[in-house]
């Protein structure tokens, strides 16, 4: 069995001219892979009623939360650019589009702390408590 021995490169040059774009994560999963025209088949009007956001998606009512990047990141899309001919070839990816926060969309309940895409945001600072040096 051979160790797998590629590795990522992040073309970082690209996000100083990516587009800052406004997110959305729905609950859905297309099967498509490629690239599409979504600001044609998806504008959402959101509506902000007592700081619930709703929104209506193919008929489904979603409820939101606006979800923001830990303090000092920023939210990268990558792109490939080189698509590895075997497992050994470094896969390279670009950035497309660069963003500070995302609307987290759910079918019936807003997200709430105990969503995995919140709890994720919450990990720099969580990992800096583990591993920060300790106050006596």
């Amino acid at each position: 069995m051979s160790a797998n021995s590629s590795v990522t490169v992040v073309q970082l040059d690209s996000a100083a001219q990516a587009n800052k774009e406004q997110l959305h994560l729905l609950p859905c999963e297309i099967e498509h892979n490629g690239p599409a025209e979504v600001s044609r088949f998806y504008s959402p009007t959101v509506k902000d009623h007592k700081h619930e956001m709703t929104v209506s998606f193919r008929g489904r009512p979603l409820k939101g939360q606006e979800v923001n990047c830990p303090q000092g990141y920023t939210g990268l899309v990558l792109k490939e650019v080189q698509r590895p001919s075997s497992d050994q070839e470094d896969r390279i990816v670009k950035v497309s589009s660069v963003f500070n926060n995302f609307t987290r969309w759910n079918l019936e309940t807003p997200p709430t702390s105990d969503d995995g895409v919140v709890m994720a945001m919450m990990w720099p600072k969580l990992a800096e408590a583990i591993h920060g040096p300790i106050d006596e």
